[in-house]
């Protein structure tokens, strides 16, 4: 987004990644400008633009009917707006022009460019809930079953992971169905997961045992892996890590294999660490550190992989707990703590966390104008109610004009 000002208007241009359609409303009492943009999504920040001499007290933006953009621009006076179109040229991308007549409040040219975010992607987690269909997993008192309590661990914390921004998670099983282990495996890949976590509950003969634990591959597990890929016809024009097999001899293919497998196998560790130190906060751990363990649902040959086990169902105590609603709430809300800080950590090149964690020195700031609340302004900027609440030492969701938010970074 930029802004210029020329002696008779105030010119704003939207970058896009392609011809959209868009719609402008003009209100008054207060004056206000509405821009709506159909099935877009926003990409940089509208709050560090200068609006010196522009005619435009604020900028703010909203999410409506869950795909399109509303920009609201709050002006200090009428404006008349005029918009066009401008069509990709050469090195120039789709642009939505908008001149303000009539909105000039000061003199002197303004020209500010915002960063932006870029095409930047989000970060893929897999999320799978194990067992499913006929295959009911452990059995608890009270009929209580493993697929059904880790299915409903596995939506919150897709949900987490959804409204949380820079994220996309991936249910693998969405459902009551049984999915084969090794298709769990090819829906990951299918969807270039960043990330695998398959969720469990543990069962035992012995109904005293219980503790919260997590489990990675064990190296026998990829050792076997590498054999197999590397046996298997139908990998031979496959890739792992980005990098092509099929047209390398069988020395150098094992070699790049077990490079990208010891390096996953290592991210695994990593997050698995994350996520187990997150759940100790909230549960009894069975074992203190990440538990390494052949897993057919682990081998996946280039996407780092964990394994949860939320509890003992077969244990009374863990088993009650397990079985209510709070509980598997607060369950899907540690593995997401774990699941975040790692990737705040160590997030991938490219997506939007990294993006964030590259400019989070950057302050952001949001001042209240009338009709906001505190849950819009959150969902605006893709931060959770909580943690703005927290930067901003609120005990409640009551905000007033003219209050100015300091807006957390992730």
């Amino acid at each position: 987004m930029r802004l210029s000002r020329t002696s008779n208007y105030t010119r704003l241009v939207l970058d896009l990644s392609g011809p959209v359609k868009h719609k402008i409303i003009t209100l008054q009492n207060p004056s206000r400008l509405v821009i709506d943009i159909p099935d877009t999504a926003l990409l940089t920040s509208l709050t560090e633009a200068s609006l010196a001499g522009t005619g435009i007290k604020h900028i703010r933006s909203g999410v409506r009917d869950g795909d399109d953009l509303r920009i609201v621009l709050d002006m200090q006076g009428d404006a008349k707006p005029r918009s066009f179109l401008l069509g990709k040229n050469g090195a120039k991308k789709d642009r939505l022009v908008i001149d303000l007549y009539g909105s000039s409040r000061g003199s002197g040219p303004v020209v500010r460019s915002l960063p932006a975010a870029g095409n930047k992607r989000d970060i893929v987690i897999a999320i799978d809930a194990g067992h499913g269909g006929k295959d009911p997993g452990a059995l608890g008192p009270k009929r209580l079953r493993e697929k059904d309590v880790v299915l409903s661990i596995a939506r919150q914390l897709e949900s987490r992971l959804r409204a949380a921004g820079g994220y996309r998670p991936v249910m693998v099983r969405a459902g009551d169905q049984k999915i084969g282990l090794d298709e769990r495996r090819k829906i990951a890949r299918s969807k270039r997961a960043d990330l695998f976590v398959s969720i469990h509950a543990d069962a035992f003969s012995n109904a005293k045992v219980s503790g919260s634990s997590v489990y990675a591959l064990s190296q026998r597990g990829a050792t076997s892996t590498t054999a197999r890929f590397l046996a298997n016809s139908e990998n031979g024009a496959d890739q792992i890590g980005g990098i092509q097999l099929h047209d390398k001899d069988d020395v150098l293919a094992g070699v790049l294999f077990d490079l990208s497998m010891t390096a996953n196998l290592d991210a695994s560790l990593s997050v698995g660490n994350y996520v187990l130190q997150s759940m100790a906060k909230l549960s009894h751990l069975h074992k203190r550190t990440v538990e390494q363990a052949n897993f057919v649902v682990l081998r996946s040959p280039d996407i780092p992989s964990i394994l949860v086990e939320t509890g003992f169902i077969s244990n009374p105590r863990e088993a009650r707990k397990l079985s209510t609603r709070d509980y598997q709430s607060k369950m899907a809300a540690a593995i997401y703590k774990g699941l975040t800080r790692y990737f705040e950590s160590n997030p991938p090149a490219g997506t939007l966390v990294a993006w964030r964690q590259h400019n989070r020195g950057l302050a952001r700031h949001y001042v209240v104008s009338r009709g906001d609340t505190l849950g819009e302004i959150a969902q605006r900027y893709k931060v959770s109610l909580n943690s703005l609440r927290r930067s901003n030492g609120l005990k409640s969701n009551n905000i007033r004009i003219g209050q100015k938010l300091q807006i957390p970074t992730t």
